[in-house]
């Protein structure tokens, strides 16, 4: 199990990290959670302090074209 951060977002409730596998776990709103796989943990902190946690996850995560599995 990932641990996990609460964000403020519209669209996402929270996000967790795992350094040694490199996986960025984000559940949304809407109870949906996605994997994504490789991204560093330097992407991971970016996202915790950006301005608009939805905004930088679609520029530098959905759309950067990490691979994701999602959970439920």
């Amino acid at each position: 199990m990932i641990g996990h951060v609460a964000v403020t977002s519209s669209n996402i409730k929270s996000i967790g990290y795992a350094k040694d596998e490199e996986i960025l776990e984000v559940i949304f709103n809407n109870g949906a959670i996605y994997q994504y796989e490789g991204v560093p943990e330097g992407e991971y902190f970016d996202l915790l302090q950006a301005d608009s946690v939805g905004r930088h996850f679609n520029k530098s995560i959905k759309t950067a074209g990490y691979p994701f599995k999602k959970l439920g």
